[in-house]
C-alpha cells in the first residue's frame, strides 16, 4: 500500500553510521528529515550530503534531526563520508542508514517489493531511491518528495517547507505561494470572520475565501 501524507511513518530497526537505531525512538520529540540515495559514491548525492552537512545547524535550530539512507552497507557509507568531506568541505555528522537488504527502501515504497538485495545493483536500478520524507514529532508523514537521478535536491526549499509545516501546525493559517519566514500568511477557511477578528486583529480580506494576516509569532 502506498504511503500518504498523515500516515504514520513506518518504524524500523537499522544499522547506521552512529550505531543501531529504532527509528521512532530515534526521532523522539523532534521532527525528522529522512532523505535517501540510490547508491554510495554517486556524484549528485555527494553534493547533496555535503550541503546538508553545512546547513545541519539550521535544522537543529528548528528541532529537526537529519538522517540519510543509501542502499549500501554502513562501512561503505563511512568511506563515502570521507569523500564528501574532501570534495564538499563539510563533515557529515548526522547518521546514515545502511540498507543493503532494501528493507527500508521497500518499507517506504521507494522500490518495488520484488527487488531483493543491493549487491550488483546500480544507481540507475535504484533510481526511485531519491526521496525526502518530513516526519513530525507525532511520527506522521508531513511531506514526501521524489526527485529524478539527474536533478539535485533543493534543501533550502526543505527548510522553507519545514518552517511552513511547523507554523501551520501551531496556528490556524496556511502559507501562500513562495512564502518565506516572516511574510504574511493566509487565514484558513475553517476560521470564521468572528474568530479571525479575535485571533488575527487587523487581517485583510482580499476575497471572502482569501484573508491574509501577519505571520503569528
Amino acid at each position: 500500500m502506498s504511503l500518504r501524507i498523515n500516515d504514520i511513518a513506518p518504524d524500523f530497526d537499522a544499522d547506521t553510521t552512529q550505531g543501531r537505531i529504532r527509528f521512532h525512538a530515534w526521532i523522539g520529540d523532534s521532527w525528522a528529515i529522512l532523505f535517501s540515495h540510490p547508491k554510495d559514491f554517486t556524484p549528485v548525492c555527494t553534493t547533496e550530503l555535503g550541503y546538508m552537512a553545512r546547513i545541519e545547524p539550521e535544522f537543529t535550530r528548528r528541532n529537526a534531526k537529519l538522517i540519510g539512507l543509501s542502499v549500501d552497507p554502513v562501512g561503505q557509507h563511512e568511506a563515502w563520508s570521507r569523500d564528501i568531506e574532501e570534495t564538499q568541505g563539510a563533515k557529515v555528522t548526522y547518521p546514515m542508514i545502511g540498507d543493503s537488504d532494501l528493507t527500508v527502501a521497500k518499507l517506504y515504497n521507494m522500490l518495488p517489493a520484488e527487488d531483493t538485495a543491493a549487491d550488483g545493483r546500480t544507481a540507475a536500478t535504484n533510481a526511485t531511491v531519491r526521496s525526502v520524507f518530513v516526519i513530525g514529532p507525532d511520527k506522521k508523514i508531513k511531506l514526501m518528495l521524489t526527485y529524478p537521478m539527474t536533478t539535485g535536491r533543493n534543501f533550502d526549499e526543505i527548510l522553507r517547507m519545514l518552517d511552513s509545516l511547523q507554523l501551520t501546525a501551531k496556528h490556524r493559517v496556511a502559507t501562500p505561494v513562495n512564502w518565506k519566514q516572516g511574510e504574511d500568511v493566509i487565514i484558513t477557511t475553517a476560521v470564521s470572520n468572528e474568530e479571525a477578528d479575535r485571533i488575527f486583529p487587523g487581517y485583510k480580506t482580499i476575497k471572502p475565501y482569501l484573508r491574509t494576516t501577519r505571520q503569528p509569532s
